[in-house]
């Protein structure tokens, strides 16, 4: 069902690109859905066609014509959410696994970013309405840290020092087989296998590296800690897998089987986006009483 929406631009929102004005007005709606409006001629500023970088100018008239039925990812869900810290401009929560991050076209229920919007915004009595910003992302079967922006100056910033490596991430995972060496570095390079649908070690793919420490070794597996130079998709499990040491769990890429795929994100360090200090997070973990991190 489509409706003809009127916007009128205040002056807080001056210089807003045109996108995110929209995106910040109509909570219900999706920002790619938003976009694929204005790129399909279906929002007008002042009677004229503009783009999503039109940089928005007190009192601008905005007619837009959207599908209400065409509701946001973000529907809010009452979740129990596992909350390490949180302060007026980002949270930091430790995900459990088997939870997707963000919904998708076939689970549009019970993930981290519902429970996220349903906490930010159940007891806002008429307050401007707060969009979680996922800065990082982890996979369904991945535990651990993520942090969250509560704005969009934290989510910038957050952002910007991710592309600039100012992150420091760490994971924990229990690897099948025992290794040898103590530490090293894995370089093969990652690609997608288009046919199969899958990522792996491909000659023609991107530079990756990770980085791995062992923390204890058992009988017939390890305990490594990982990090993420680079983040390619799948990363962490792909590179283990090349080196004769799958994750446990992961039985897609020759893991034995376990009841969860052994892999946390355990530690998680960055400059606050608005106070600049160094902020440092801890999540332990036990995977059957294998040794906790």
């Amino acid at each position: 069902m489509h409706e003809r929406i009127e916007l009128i631009a205040a002056r807080d929102e001056q210089k807003k690109k045109l996108g995110n004005f929209l995106f910040d007005r109509l909570t219900e709606l999706s920002r790619m859905y938003i976009r694929e409006v204005v790129n399909t001629g279906d929002c007008e500023v002042n009677g004229r066609f503009e783009n999503v970088g039109y940089r928005m100018r007190e009192n601008d008239f905005v007619e837009i014509s959207v599908d209400t039925t065409r509701g946001t990812a973000m529907i809010p869900q009452p979740i129990e959410l596992d909350i390490v810290f949180e302060d007026d401009h980002l949270m930091v929560v430790n995900k459990p696994e088997g939870m997707l991050v963000h919904p998708t076209h076939r689970d549009r229920n019970g993930t981290l970013l519902n429970g996220l919007t349903h906490y930010l915004n159940a007891h806002r009595n008429g307050g401007a309405f707060i969009r979680p910003g996922l800065v990082h992302r982890l996979d369904k079967q991945t535990s651990g840290l993520m942090v969250v922006s509560k704005t969009e100056q934290a989510h910038r910033v957050l952002s910007d020092h991710l592309q600039r490596k100012m992150f420091k991430k760490l994971y924990v995972a229990l690897v099948d087989g025992v290794c040898v060496e103590d530490e090293g570095v894995i370089t093969d390079l990652i690609g997608r296998f288009a046919e199969e649908k899958r990522w792996g070690v491909k000659e023609d793919g991107k530079e990756s590296e990770t980085r791995y420490r062992v923390l204890e070794r058992r009988a017939n597996s390890t305990l490594l800690e990982l990090e993420p130079v680079t983040g390619r998709t799948n990363q962490l499990r792909i590179h283990c897998a090349s080196i004769g040491h799958p994750i446990t769990g992961d039985s897609d890429r020759g893991g034995s089987e376990f009841d969860r795929l052994c892999l946390h994100a355990a530690y998680l360090g960055f400059k606050h986006p608005v106070t600049g200090d160094l902020s440092q997070f801890f999540s332990p973990i036990d995977f059957d009483n294998a040794g906790t991190y």
